[in-house]
């Protein structure tokens, strides 16, 4: 180890951007994951420096880095990818139910095995934990839905995005203090509308850097104020994900703003010029982060799990159930074949960030770390099954002589 240069860091660093960029080719030739062959890497790069005697423990501090960026860049790039019209509407209503009860089903779900395997936890100790388990991976999704149909692809990527701001929501109710009372849950339901008032003054102002701006450094500019918002918003206890959604939203729907006077101020033309830039620059950030980010994880993952048996029961349970719990609403609920929805179960990257920020006064040595990487794995290599197996589009369940429906 002590003969790494800066050279040999350099040269690791480029040559895992390009093998991560491989792996986004072999993802639309094959449907494997991407991901899953950056967790793989990962889990390589730790057999052979344990064969070659080196010893580098992952700070739990950079995943957090690295995953507080990602979530940001992955949460903005949705917003960015999405367009809101009247037509759209019923599916944008469709993916947010699906996100939020599938949610609070799996919480439900996951944090009754969860009791039933650590007696000695609190209910909401479990709940805690449940959390991020049962929250949709974006991180995943929006990298491997590139060959599904438009409808198909948009419903995942709504249901992600509003599954990650509704789990991070919950989490942060449920960490906020040691006593949840009439005062914890009303700031949490009041801090949405806060949030949402937020986020047109940051509209605002963050449109004002990019389109009015005239030096040229202002796109990295406001990332650097969309990541203070985020945090101020997490030291607060307010929901800034949200914020961050709507400015992608608001910027990729310029559109449909019909005051005049803010048209007038910013052009539809500039609007688009600035949000095509931004994309290509989210997209850009948001790739290397995740290569990072899952290479890292990987490494920090040990395969001594696999022989684990109560590893497998408890981590299998709570796979098994996360995917009954998204049968029952997506087929009996909606009353849709949905496939490959179904199998879209990911855990990833905000499981692992939100899983290392639970407060100490809520851990309990009762639940084994393996079990996380077991779920992560286990539930993306799931939707890699979806994904090589979609051929052809469903068709909808319905009664004999009922019409169509759009949604």
């Amino acid at each position: 180890m002590e003969n790494i240069t800066a050279y040999h860091v350099l040269f690791a660093f480029c040559g895992l951007v390009i093998l991560s960029y491989l792996f986004s080719v072999l993802n639309r030739l094959t449907r494997i994951p991407s991901v899953l062959m950056l967790l793989g890497t990962g889990i390589a790069l730790r057999a052979l420096s344990d064969s070659a005697g080196w010893s580098f423990q992952i700070p739990p501090a950079l995943i957090e880095f690295l995953g507080t960026l990602g979530l940001i860049m992955i949460v903005l790039e949705a917003g960015l990818d999405l367009e809101i019209t009247r037509e759209k509407l019923p599916m944008i209503r469709s993916s947010f139910w699906s996100a939020l009860v599938v949610l609070v089903l799996s919480i439900l779900g996951v944090a009754g095995i969860l009791h039933w395997w650590m007696p000695d936890a609190t209910i909401i100790q479990c709940v805690v934990y449940a959390i991020p388990l049962s929250i949709v991976s974006s991180a995943i999704v929006l990298p491997s839905v590139h060959h599904l149909g438009h409808e198909k692809k948009e419903f995942l990527i709504y249901e992600a995005s509003f599954s990650d701001v509704l789990g991070i929501m919950a989490f942060n109710f449920f960490t906020a203090g040691k006593e949840i009372g009439f005062r914890e849950v009303s700031w949490f339901f009041g801090s949405i509308p806060v949030s949402l008032v937020l986020s047109v003054g940051v509209c605002f102002g963050l449109m004002l850097l990019l389109v009015r701006n005239r030096i040229n450094i202002k796109f990295f500019l406001a990332f650097a104020v969309l990541i203070v918002i985020y945090v101020g918003g997490k030291m607060m206890h307010l929901p800034s994900l949200i914020t961050i959604l709507v400015f992608g939203l608001v910027v990729n729907n310029w559109e449909l703003i019909r005051w005049k006077p803010l048209k007038n101020y910013f052009s539809d033309e500039s609007v688009d010029e600035a949000a095509a830039f931004l994309k290509s620059i989210t997209a850009e950030s948001a790739f290397l982060i995740r290569t990072f980010f899952f290479v890292i994880f990987g490494y920090g993952i040990e395969l001594d799990f696999i022989h684990e048996r109560e590893v497998w029961l408890l981590g299998g349970g709570i796979t098994a159930t996360l995917l009954v719990l998204r049968f029952v609403y997506l087929r009996i609920v909606h009353r849709y074949d949905l496939f490959p929805e179904l199998l879209y179960i990911p855990r990833g990257l905000i499981t692992v960030l939100l899983f290392y920020k639970i407060p100490d006064w809520q851990r309990t040595e009762a639940f084994d770390e393996r079990v996380l990487f077991f779920v992560i794995l286990a539930t993306t290599l799931i939707m890699m099954i979806g994904s090589l197996l979609y051929r052809d589009q469903p068709v909808e369940i319905r009664e004999e002589g009922a019409p169509l429906s759009n949604e």
